[in-house]
This record gives C-alpha cells, structure tokens and sequence, in this order.
C-alpha cells in the first residue's frame, strides 16, 4: 500500500519550490519523463472493472515499462481523521511487450498522458519521494515527442507526496507525510487526491522570500 496526498502550484513558483525541496531533502532531483497509459478491462473479463496504468519512462536511454495497479483507498473513522489517502497499490516492472499483452488480455485504452517534471526521493520518517510535474494529454496516440503533447492545465502543475506503507506501519508513514507536507504550506495545500484546494493565496510572496534568500530550508 502507499500513502498519498497531492496539490497544484502555478508554474512561475516552480522554481521556488525546487529550492525549498532541494533544502529539505538534502539530495538532487532527478528529471522526469514519463508515458502514462491507462487501460480498463473489458466484458470479457468479468463485471467488476479493473483499471491498470503503463508508465514508460522515456528519462532512461532504454526505456524502461512499470506496471502499477492502484486499488482502493482504507475506509472506517480512523480513515476520514487523517489528512493522508492511505490506498493499496501494486506495482512491477515489465517488459517493452507490456502494452500488447493488455491487450491481447481483453483491456482497452482508456486514455494517456504524459507527466513531465522532476522528482525528489528521500529518507525523513519514511522513503518519501515528491514529484513535481506538468500533466500533459496527447493529440495523437502514443505522440510523446513534437507537438503532440499539449498540457491538461496550462500555468498548473500537479505536486504528488507519496510514502510505501504496510498494514503494520501506516501510522507511522502517515505522520511522517504530514509533517513533511507542512513545511511545503506556504507554497501550496496538499490533501488527499480528488479533495481540490486549489492555489494558496501565500505563494508569491513564499516564493519570493525563497528566490531572494537562494536557498531552502532547515528541518
């Protein structure tokens, strides 16, 4: 399972945030380029619909296939408390013959995306990893490249937190998540996926006393 919130910021604060991360986590952020297809089961394949998501990532000089399947979120009053979606996910590595095995198993493009950005990973309470990116949807199919991609919302990128987790350690991933997330608060709100926020009315001038200083933070 994995714990997860997310948020948007507008691209001009991108910049500050970067600086912020860079301070907190004390590592360097690595480039991200990734394909996302999101396929959904057919009739064929019961009544229940199943949904899988194909992520590529073209960053790599090989292109590299992860299979990751999100399932649903934890429910019950200790569910609704927190601030964090605690959800079950799987995820694997697969080959580049990925996307016709899918198909070939009954499954159907739903749609695809493709996430452009960068991403920090890091230790503190719990392996942390933020990524920061622009949700691009595509034109053409499968037109990663040119003028294919145009982005879902322009001036918005999408700031996701996410934590692996276990039935036995949740707590403890939560409270590391949202104690990390505070210190992102004057630059942006992060919630659970599907809870819009929208822009923090602080960001500009977080942003500027960031810019101006050169340099993040302490934890």
């Amino acid at each position: 399972m994995e714990c997860v919130v997310q948020g948007i910021i507008e691209t001009p604060y991108v910049e500050a945030l970067e600086i912020l991360l860079q301070g907190l986590c004390g590592v360097h952020k690595q480039s991200l380029r990734v394909h996302e297809i999101c396929l959904k089961s057919g009739p064929n394949l019961g009544f229940v619909a199943s949904e899988v998501r194909l992520l590529c990532d073209l960053e790599q000089s090989e292109p590299t296939w992860t299979v990751k399947h999100v399932g649903g979120a934890m429910r019950g009053a200790g569910a609704e408390q927190i601030s964090v979606l605690v959800r079950s996910m799987v995820e694997s590595k697969a080959s580049k013959n990925v996307l016709r095995l899918f198909y070939a198993l009954g499954y159907k493009l739903d749609h695809e995306l493709l996430r452009v950005g960068f991403t920090f990973h890091f230790q503190r309470g719990a392996q942390i990893t933020v990524t920061v990116s622009s949700v691009n949807k595509m034109l053409k199919l499968h037109a990663t490249d040119g003028d294919g991609p145009v982005p879902v919302t322009p001036g918005i990128q999408l700031v996701e937190v996410t934590a692996p987790a276990t039935s036995e350690n949740y707590n403890e991933v939560v409270a590391a998540v949202s104690s990390f997330c505070e210190y992102l608060a004057p630059l942006l709100h992060l919630s659970k996926p599907g809870v819009s926020t929208g822009v923090v009315p602080t960001a500009a001038a977080a942003a500027a006393s960031l810019m101006s200083d050169g340099g993040g933070t302490t934890s």
